[in-house]
C-alpha cells in the first residue's frame, strides 16, 4: 500500500500559469482555424492560385521595366496577410459572439489578455506558413527577392497589427453573418484597390489615397524591399503603424464579448 506524505493530496485551487494557459489557447485557435475548410481556401488555395494565374496571365499588366512575378508575389504575400488576419479572423470573432462562444469563454479563468494573444499568435503561425509557401512558389516561378529580411518582418508585423485590429472592431461590433458579408465585401474592394492587381499608377489622380490603405502599402513596401532591394520605405511602415495604432485602438474601444 502505498504512503503519501502529508498535504500531498491536498486541493491547489487556481489558475494555470499564463504561459500553459496561452500554449493551451494558442494550440486550440490553430486547431480551430486549420480544421475550417473555407479558411483554409481564403488563405492559402486563393493566394497560391491567383500567384500562379498572374505570373502567367499576359491580360494583366505590369509597370514597365518591372519583372511579372517579382511584382506579384509581394502583392500576394500582402494579400495573404489581410485574408488571415482581417477576413478569416473577423469572421471568425462574429460567429463565435454569434453563437456564445466569447461569452462562455469569458466566465472562465482564461483571461481576455490571454485570448486575444492566443488569437494573434495563431494568425501569427498561418501567415508564416502562408508566405513560405507563397516565397517557394514564387522562387519556382523564378522569382529573385532581395532586401533586408528585417524589413519584411517589421512590415508583416505592422500589417498583421493593422489587420487584426480591423478584424477584430469588425468582428466584435456586428452579428455573425454582417461580419460575414463586410468582411467579405472589405476584402475583395482592398485585393482590388490594394495594388494585388493592378499597378497603383492605374489609379490616376486617386493614387496618393489608394496608397494610404493598408494593403497598398503593404503590398508597395513589400515590393521596395524584395523587389528593388531598398531599405525600409519610411512612407508605407508610417501608413501601417497608423492603421495599427487606430485600428486597434478603436477594437479596444468599440469591441463586444457578447
Amino acid at each position: 500500500m502505498t504512503a503519501w506524505a502529508p498535504g500531498a493530496l491536498s486541493p491547489r485551487p487556481g489558475a494555470a500559469p499564463f504561459s500553459r494557459m496561452l500554449a493551451s489557447q494558442t494550440r486550440a485557435e490553430l486547431t480551430l482555424l486549420l480544421r475550417n475548410g473555407e479558411q483554409i481556401l481564403l488563405t492559402l488555395v486563393i493566394p497560391l492560385g491567383l500567384l500562379l494565374v498572374l505570373s502567367k496571365a499576359s491580360f494583366v499588366t505590369v509597370p514597365t521595366g518591372h519583372d511579372r512575378v517579382g511584382f506579384f508575389v509581394p502583392g500576394v504575400m500582402a494579400l495573404a496577410v489581410m485574408s488571415t488576419a482581417f477576413t478569416g479572423q473577423a469572421i471568425g470573432v462574429g460567429f463565435e459572439r454569434q453563437y456564445g462562444v466569447l461569452k462562455r469563454l469569458g466566465a472562465t479563468p482564461l483571461p481576455r489578455s490571454v485570448l486575444l494573444g492566443a488569437k494573434t499568435l495563431a494568425v501569427l503561425a498561418v501567415e508564416v506558413l502562408q508566405l513560405s509557401l507563397i516565397a517557394v512558389v514564387g522562387r519556382l516561378l523564378g522569382w529573385h527577392p532581395h532586401g533586408s529580411v528585417v524589413a519584411v518582418l517589421l512590415l508583416v508585423a505592422l500589417g498583421t497589427a493593422a489587420f487584426s485590429g480591423l478584424g477584430l472592431l469588425l468582428g466584435g461590433t456586428l452579428r455573425g453573418l454582417t461580419t460575414l458579408a463586410a468582411a467579405n465585401l472589405l476584402w475583395f474592394l482592398l485585393l482590388v484597390l490594394g495594388g494585388v492587381l493592378f499597378p497603383l499608377s492605374h489609379f490616376g489622380g486617386t493614387e496618393p489615397v489608394v496608397r494610404l490603405l493598408p494593403t497598398a502599402a503593404l503590398a508597395d513596401g513589400l515590393r521596395a524591399v524584395l523587389q528593388h532591394g531598398r531599405g525600409l520605405p519610411l512612407r508605407d511602415v508610417l501608413a501601417l503603424g497608423a492603421w495599427s495604432v487606430a485600428a486597434l485602438a478603436a477594437a479596444g474601444r468599440f469591441f463586444r464579448w457578447e
